[in-house]
């Protein structure tokens, strides 16, 4: 455990010491700032107006001024922009070694390779889940400070739970990211794709198939699409699981082959 616990911590160095880790964090800061305005605009449209804030996008939907609504997009949110911003997080952690040119090196330590992957992934779930966190809580805040009416703690923690479940869904879709982060040695490669799964997830969810759709189920467990999220069960974890295996193999796989010359 000693090499894991040493890649871990070197790991850890890296991301405390870039400005990832703040601008991640500022990143993902939009959902419940651009929700507490939404909400604002819900609950005193004429005042919005009074203030030079369109509210043509709250007058056309059927959302009202409350807890329900504001904990929906919140976790909708996170649902969407979490799949962008943590696959971003894991094209960095993965990615950054190309970047740099630091791979060599890294393939050169006496550390056996699989103890450094594993390392990066608990990194980018400990990352992802307090930014996770921090959101949340920063979202009970505003939503606080609002005023809105509606909540209750069985709400609140429906929600939570909820969010939680699609972070660990999102996180069991990561390893595809990473091994495209790798096998295209940069960022570019598991963006685009992660940027193609979430349009094909929205695709085959209103189409009803997003329960068979790995990069789908998220969406569906978030709120995104509501008509179709009655169609989750079983089979629709063990996709998720099952593209969560595939990617771990194939990044471990592709880190163990790899030579010093890449």
């Amino acid at each position: 455990m000693k090499p894991f616990f040493a890649a871990l911590w070197a790991e850890i160095l890296k991301v405390r010491r870039s400005k990832m880790l703040l601008g991640t964090a500022v990143g993902f800061m939009i959902l419940p700032l651009a929700g507490g305005l939404f909400m604002l605009i819900l609950k005193d449209p004429a005042q919005a107006r009074s203030m030079g804030i369109i509210n043509a996008k709250a007058q056309i939907t059927a959302m009202t001024a409350d807890w329900p609504s504001f904990l929906g997009m919140m976790a909708m949110g996170i649902g969407g922009l979490g799949e962008i911003l943590f696959a971003f997080i894991t094209a960095w952690v993965f990615g950054r070694e190309f970047s740099d040119r630091t791979v060599k090196e890294w393939l050169a330590l006496p550390i056996p390779r699989h103890a450094v992957v594993s390392a990066k992934f608990v990194v980018i779930a400990i990352w992802t889940l307090a930014l996770t966190l921090l959101v949340f809580l920063v979202g009970l805040g505003i939503g606080g400070m609002i005023g809105i009416p509606g909540g209750s703690f069985e709400l609140v923690w429906k929600t939570f739970w909820t969010v939680m479940l699609t972070v660990l869904l999102i996180n069991m879709l990561m390893p595809a990211a990473a091994f495209l982060a790798s096998l295209g040695r940069g960022y570019l490669l598991p963006l685009a794709w992660t940027i193609l799964a979430l349009g094909l997830a929205n695709l085959v969810s209103i189409l009803g198939w997003g329960d068979w759709f790995p990069w789908g189920v998220p969406v569906l467990v978030s709120g995104m699409v509501k008509p179709n999220a009655d169609h989750l069960g079983l089979h629709s974890y063990l996709m998720v699981l099952l593209a969560g295996v595939i990617g771990l193999a194939v990044t471990f796989m592709w880190w163990r082959s790899a030579d010093q010359t890449r």
